[in-house]
């Protein structure tokens, strides 16, 4: 299914028209606020504004209300999910619908409290985050004609989100039954899991295979190093890197493993053009700067000077301008302002915060028997030393992060085994986050016609964005087919008041 017509907004100017009155309406980029309970344990706590952001140039009435999340962002730099470059916008050029993009608490502007401590995070929850939701959709006056009359028993809501937002909008649809009349998770993350080596999978599998047999040849080199106890070659090694100031063995290993997690910013669009593959190039081409590695690879010797010269060379120069290895790549210094700033608008506490305390996901190197492309020394407890040093009022610095309770997460929101109806879940095959998703191999849920999963040649929340599908007829058929389940429900959806 295609947008009608053409788009209604200028992207540049933000100014837009209504589709079918060509009234000008106010830019997409206005912002407007929600008052937002602050504990909805205890309403008494009073209320904070909660931003939000509306596209109703499509919106005639009985049309539906698309709530998009956008989850851990600041959701001012993502208007574009109101208009029909995304799926959400065209969303609403279908089916005549208004689409808002709601601002998540504590992520952007849109926080309970002055600042970001482990008080204020009382209420940074996946229960908040869903009872905010709840909230807004059956308070909210829209500032549109007929917007105070579009609560969610009035008019059918799509609740929308990708990655993080598409598990919520599971979660959401999970513990709250027909507050949401149909949900879109993109790359849903539903099944936390503490120990997330499995993150690293589709990167080894849908990788240049000459870069992956290379890469794992030098880390189990390095693995080798490490575990020796030999002092001299561990400094040795961490030289040859431009590395060798850095105290700690596990953040060398982990600094190796940075250029992978690049992958998750590829899309279909621009995949070749990317950090990633600049950096399989630099392993894979060799020195006459035409000849490339065969499958198998340059081997260890090549691989492991090629690596640490692009580190010495390019990584380390550019990632840490400053020349300090230890401020720029140590991760045990609990006095750095990066672990203690309580300042508003940092999406990267407030993300580590639900990690910590939800999720887990801590991407560790693969179990021995088992292909690795980053270090066997690299494991969940590594990831619990950031969440102690991140907020030490709420773990203790000796024993295991204990707020952590993924298990927990997967059995109030039923993980991969959600029975959610008129929920659709839409993977890339390529998405290093896929295992967590719906689609992870073993998962034994295989979907149904009111809770469809597709599958498409993706990679993260590649589907959530028209270009993407312009360049892939299997992820093109897979929007088209999740129109067709909205379009379908849609026509059967009827007011309850």
């Amino acid at each position: 299914m295609k947008p009608r017509g053409l788009r209604h907004v200028d992207a540049i100017s933000n100014e837009v028209w209504h589709r079918k009155t060509l009234l000008k309406l106010p830019p997409l980029n206005t912002t407007y606020y929600f008052d937002q309970l602050i504990d909805h344990e205890d309403p008494n706590q009073g209320t904070f504004k909660q931003r939000y952001w509306l596209g109703y140039q499509n919106y005639e009435p009985g049309g539906p209300i698309v709530l998009m999340n956008p989850g851990e962002s600041d959701a001012s730099t993502l208007i574009g999910f109101l208009d029909n470059q995304t799926l959400t916008g065209v969303m609403s050029d279908l089916f005549n619908g208004a689409v808002v993009l709601f601002e998540q608490r504590f992520f952007g502007e849109s926080n309970p409290y002055p600042d970001l401590s482990v008080e204020s995070y009382r209420v940074h929850t996946l229960e908040q985050a869903i009872d905010d939701l709840e909230y807004f959709s059956k308070n909210v006056k829209l500032p549109m004609p007929g917007g105070d009359n579009v609560g969610p028993t009035s008019a059918p809501w799509i609740l929308v989100g990708g990655s993080y937002s598409g598990a919520l909008t599971s979660y959401a649809m999970q513990s709250k039954p027909g507050l949401f009349y149909a949900g879109y998770s993109s790359s849903g993350v539903v099944q936390a899991q503490a120990d997330f080596w499995e993150y690293f999978i589709p990167i080894r599998e849908y990788m240049p295979q000459n870069c992956s047999s290379d890469i794992q040849a030098v880390i189990s080199f390095v693995d080798k190093i490490l575990l020796s106890g030999n002092t001299t070659a561990i400094h040795e090694l961490k030289e040859l890197f431009g590395l060798g100031d850095l105290t700690h063995d596990v953040d060398f290993a982990s600094t190796l493993k940075e250029p992978l997690q690049s992958w998750q910013d590829l899309n279909i669009v621009t995949s070749a053009d990317s950090e990633f593959y600049y950096f399989c190039d630099a392993l894979e081409i060799g020195s006459d700067n035409v000849t490339v590695a065969g499958p198998g690879g340059w081997g260890l010797d090549h691989a492991l000077a090629a690596w640490s010269a692009f580190y010495r060379e390019q990584y380390v120069p550019t990632q840490c301008a400053g020349g300090d290895i230890e401020a720029c790549f140590g991760t045990f210094n609990s006095s750095s302002s990066y672990y203690t700033s309580t300042a508003l608008n940092n999406f990267e506490r407030s993300w580590m915060w639900l990690v910590c305390t939800a999720f887990g996901f801590s991407f560790d190197g693969a179990p021995e028997g088992q292909p690795s492309l980053v270090s066997r020394t690299l494991t969940a407890a590594y990831n619990e030393h950031t969440c102690k040093e991140f907020f030490p009022d709420a773990f203790s610095k000796s024993g295991p992060a204990t707020l952590l309770n993924a298990l927990d997460v997967n059995m109030k929101y039923g993980g991969w085994n959600t029975t959610t109806e008129r929920l659709i879940f839409v993977n890339g095959e390529r998405d290093p986050w896929r295992p967590a998703t719906v689609a992870g191999q073993g998962v034994t849920n295989q979907g149904s016609e009111l809770q469809p999963h597709l599958l498409a040649d993706g990679f993260h929340i590649s589907d959530l964005h028209i270009s993407e599908g312009d360049l892939s007829p299997r992820l093109r058929k897979a929007q088209d087919q999740a129109l067709g389940y909205l379009e379908k429900w849609l026509s059967e959806w009827k007011p309850s008041a």
